[in-house]
């Protein structure tokens, strides 16, 4: 990722000046943060805005060396946060493991230290609240915090992975409008 990019573009530049001659080639222009393949012919000048942030002018190794460097930066930081984030679900299990061991030892286990009848009865009752308690503290509780933590996870880490908020604006999908440019099209034919 560091490499990789000014390598290829420092070796395709070389065999431009060198009057180096492929028929079709695949170039990777990268515009700001989004990567398109563009299938061309070698003859054909870059876009602007291409591969190394200059257009047509000449390659500087200094400026995509400091772009990739920013750019595998933040890729690394990215996966590091993202997997410190994850991490809190298992932080919740454990939490939730640990929880049900005390409700365990603290309330249910009381009711086997008694014998007779009176044992009988108090197994009755604290596994009547041993029962509430891990629906309403365990399952309801912990079950929307999980929820609540992996919902913000998917929004904000996984999501994160394919929007890049680069200003464009947001146009749903819709059959209507398109429908409507078809129709718009074939009356203008």
């Amino acid at each position: 990722m560091l490499f990789g990019k000014p390598y290829y573009l420092w070796k395709e530049e070389k065999e431009r000046r060198e009057g180096g001659h492929r028929p079709l080639s695949v170039r990777a222009d990268i515009n700001q943060d989004d990567a398109e393949v563009v299938h061309a012919p070698e003859q054909t000048p870059k876009p602007s805005g291409g591969g190394h942030g200059h257009g047509d002018g000449p390659l500087d190794m200094a400026d995509v060396m400091v772009y990739q460097a920013i750019h595998t930066i933040e890729f690394v930081l990215g996966c590091v946060s993202h997997t410190a984030s994850y991490l809190r679900l298992w932080a919740l299990s454990l939490a939730h493991a640990q929880l049900s061991d005390v409700l365990w030892t603290m309330v249910f286990r009381n009711a086997f230290v008694m014998d007779g009848y009176a044992g009988a009865v108090a197994t009755y009752v604290l596994f009547f609240i041993f029962g509430s308690l891990s629906v309403f503290i365990l399952v309801l509780m912990e079950g929307l915090s999980a929820f609540l933590h992996a919902l913000r996870l998917h929004w904000v880490e996984f999501q994160s992975k394919f929007y890049g908020g680069l200003g464009y604006e947001f146009a749903p999908f819709s059959f209507e409008k398109i429908l409507a440019e078809e129709r718009e099209a074939e009356e203008n034919l």
